[in-house]
């Protein structure tokens, strides 16, 4: 082969009688970019054909005169060469052999010094079906004004022959709309103006009704103000509606204020329920109680991989909480099905954030769930440490007194003040030992009470606590507030019981065992799998402390007599039991035999079920199904039996039939993968391969796997649902709080469809009674 410069060539097609070299065309790069025989982009026909791909540029001037001499084109001498790369192709065939190279069955290159040379006017006429029709014609300047005449009098009756088809199918499409009247669309327009002052009230978080302190100033509220402020920056649809109104008129009843939020808050919900539905699979997720009007509601969370193959966690709706624990089921199911169109069936997961005595409630409201419907599996939640959702289950009432003491000291020392006089306390009382000083006002940075070490450090913060609180309830300097000050005072005499001394103690010696385990569940995937597979080790150490309990006891008995002693507090027994004690006339006990057998015993037994249920074995089956992922199975050597695992899943997958053969393709597809391929490390990545979609039982597994509420929510950047409720809660007042606005304010990056707000206003609400009567109270 000639070792001059070659170029690429595009595959083409014969045409004009001239072979092509096996159906290529020739491709120069840069402006020497040759291909394919040519015709006119009009239809003319010459010595080539019109090209499937894309026009490339012509060497030089030079070659041009040669192809248009040659091939005997009178017609495009005058044509530049510009003109010539836009509409015109040139076959390989043009060329002489020597300067075509064949470096593959799909690829034929072209030497630079390559000129077009060859060219065969005569096979045509050996074809008689085809003589006529190429025929090669000089065309004179008559012939080309006709050509010219007729190509614009095509484009001129196609593009009239367009605008009538789209002016039929408008037509087409408004008789099928309802026509509406000029009083139906203002007041479409009017209403749209009221949904679009809603939904931002909702996005900023501004409440409904701003907080007054004279009766004239209740009269009127946000969303009437900016009602006003709208038609004073010229809203001609509010201003038409409210022109004639008599001065003292609301704009809008408490009623329809009512009316108008349940529609937005109906209409966000139902975008997210689309979303599940074509997902199927889900899981629920409940948070802490809210009330609203006096009424405690349950915050329910769906979470479920959307067709982008995301993981999403969304919030839905309040449940009133209210009943016993089989109609608060009834009515959750209730809510589900018959209202949002899910089945329960389709649940693969249930968890519960309860805090005090909602705790005992909820489990019971878990376990029944799981008696009808077995896969809605009852799991620990990703938002929430291990042993804290351990602690909190534990109902006991010295554990729930310290699980709230902990809250209200999470929430006391979110202001900069507080925190200041928290870190001056640690200073003062570690002054003898700065490191570990240093080291505990590290700790605790803002959510430490949320950590997996929570009662480790509540532990060592316990005497410079105290110190801390004694300060500021004396407030020497009268920087803090009185609400302060009695909060301030109300911490403290918790801290300063023995009692509760001792059950940190007891809660830190005891959940010590579940640290590590909890902080692996949170993790990372491999984590994840390696916990579910130490779940037995665990409970091997909780068992061994329950086995040598008197030893055990007796030395966290003594650590929180020492801790007392640093605290200045009397080693005392429980006021309310001694008085229990003498009524019974019953002998004496002694503190440490109080100790073990009412907080240590109670305790270590109580983490010890709470461990087994959690972690069942149709729990534990599900999570090492995660040797899915590629980075397990690495991890695994390939070594893994997901199959002896599917069965609790078998039912939701596309053909189970034909797994065990699949799960053995995608173990060989990884092991054997090129060394420069890096295997996924998550849920998320895996699924977001283009080829999984050839492996669908792992793809349905892995989705199903993904809902779980225990794994934690991967590549999420924002604040999630519960994060943006709690925000929600913490930035507006109690009394303002708003059911509806709080689901706006959640759901801000969910669409909002104006349009879709006002048709289902029109259709629940029509306009019989346009003044609706009014209401003494804006609706809370």
């Amino acid at each position: 082969m000639d070792t001059t410069e070659t170029k690429d060539v595009e595959r083409g097609d014969h045409v004009a009688g001239l072979n092509f070299i096996k159906g290529e065309a020739l491709r120069v790069s840069g402006l020497a970019r040759w291909s394919r025989g040519m015709i006119l982009a009009s239809g003319a026909r010459g010595p080539g054909f019109k090209s499937r791909t894309s026009p490339v540029p012509f060497a030089d001037g030079e070659r041009c005169r040669i192809w248009v001499e040659n091939c005997r084109r009178a017609d495009l001498e005058a044509k530049t060469a510009d003109q010539l790369n836009k509409h015109y192709r040139l076959c390989a065939k043009h060329f002489d052999p020597a300067m075509v190279c064949k470096t593959s069955p799909y690829r034929t290159v072209l030497k630079d010094t390559a000129i077009p040379t060859i060219f065969d006017l005569t096979s045509h006429l050996k074809n008689p079906h085809t003589r006529h029709r190429k025929r090669i014609k000089e065309l004179t300047e008559e012939d080309l004004k006709k050509i010219k005449e007729r190509r614009l009098a095509s484009s001129i009756e196609q593009l009239n022959s367009k605008k009538d088809a789209a002016a039929e199918d408008s037509t087409s499409t408004n008789d099928d709309e309802p026509q509406l009247s000029t009083e139906e669309r203002a007041f479409r327009e009017y209403l749209r103006s009221l949904f679009e002052v809603l939904v931002m009230l909702g996005k900023q978080s501004i409440p409904f009704v701003a907080e007054k302190t004279s009766e004239v100033e209740r009269m009127s509220n946000n969303f009437q103000a900016l009602l006003d402020y709208r038609m004073n920056a010229g809203d001609e649809a509010l201003k038409k509606r409210f022109e004639a109104t008599a001065v003292n008129t609301e704009y809008c009843s408490a009623t329809q204020q009512s009316q108008l939020l349940d529609i937005c808050e109906n209409t966000v919900r139902e975008e997210i329920l689309m979303e599940v539905r074509e997902s199927r699979f889900f899981s629920l997720v409940t948070g802490d109680l809210v009330e609203f009007a006096s009424e405690k509601h349950l915050p329910l969370f769906l979470r479920f991989v959307n067709t982008q193959n995301t993981l999403r966690e969304e919030f839905v709706d309040f449940l009133l909480f209210d009943g016993d624990e089989t109609a608060l089921v009834e009515r959750l199911e209730a809510q589900l099905t018959d209202r949002w169109g899910l089945s329960m069936e389709d649940c693969r997961g249930q968890a519960h954030k309860a805090t005090g005595t909602t705790t005992t409630k909820m489990k019971a409201v878990a376990v029944l769930l799981m008696e009808k419907y077995p896969l809605a599996l009852h799991m620990s939640c990703s938002h929430m440490a291990l042993n804290i959702h351990l602690a909190n289950n534990l109902p006991f009432p010295n554990v729930q007194v310290v699980m709230e003491t902990l809250r209200r000291i999470g929430a006391f020392l979110r202001t900069p003040l507080t925190q200041d006089e928290l870190e001056t306390a640690i200073s003062t009382h570690y002054q003898k030992n700065e490191e570990k000083g240093s080291a505990l006002k590290q700790a605790c940075s803002p959510g430490w009470a949320e950590q997996h070490s929570v009662f480790d450090v509540l532990l060592d913060m316990l005497p410079p606590l105290l110190l801390c609180m004694d300060n500021i309830r004396e407030n020497a300097d009268g920087k803090f507030a009185e609400a302060t000050t009695a909060d301030a005072y109300a911490i403290a005499e918790t801290l300063a019981d023995f009692e509760v001394i001792v059950t940190v103690v007891i809660l830190k010696n005891v959940l010590v065992f579940t640290r590590a385990f909890g902080r692996n569940l949170q993790g990372e995937t491999l984590d994840v799998f390696f916990a579910a597979n130490s779940l037995t080790a665990v409970l091997h150490s909780l068992n061994e402390v329950n086995d040598n309990i008197d030893v055990y006891h007796e030395f966290w008995y003594e650590e929180a007599v020492n801790v007392a002693n640093v605290m200045e507090i009397p080693v005392t027994i429980p006021r309310l039991f001694l008085r229990k004690q003498r009524a019974a006339d019953v002998g004496e006990i002694q503190a440490e035999a109080y100790f073990k057998e009412y907080v240590t015993v109670p305790v270590i037994h109580g983490v010890m079920q709470e461990v087994e249920d959690m972690f069942s074995e149709s729990n534990l089956k599900a999570l090492k199904c995660l040797s899915l992922v590629p980075a397990v199975m690495g991890q695994m050597k390939f070594n893994t039996t997901e199959e002896n695992y599917a069965d609790v899943y078998r039912n939701d997958l596309p053909s189970p039939d034909t797994l065990a053969a699949e799960l053995h393709c995608w173990r060989i597809k990884w092991k054997h993968r090129g060394k420069e391929v890096r295997l996924p490390t998550t849920i998320h990545e895996t699924l977001q391969l283009p080829d999984v979609k050839f492996f669908p039982n792992v793809n349905s597994f892995l989705k199903v796997l993904s809902t779980l509420p225990v794994l934690k929510l991967e590549e999420n950047k924002s604040e999630t649902a519960s994060e943006q409720l709690q925000a929600y809660l913490d930035g507006t007042p109690t009394k303002l709080w708003n059911k509806s606005l709080a689901m706006l304010n959640i759901n801000t990056h969910v669409k909002h469809d104006l349009d879709v707000m006002v048709d289902k206003y029109c259709r629940l609400y029509p306009e019989d009674d346009p003044d609706p009567e009014a209401e003494e109270e804006v609706m809370k």
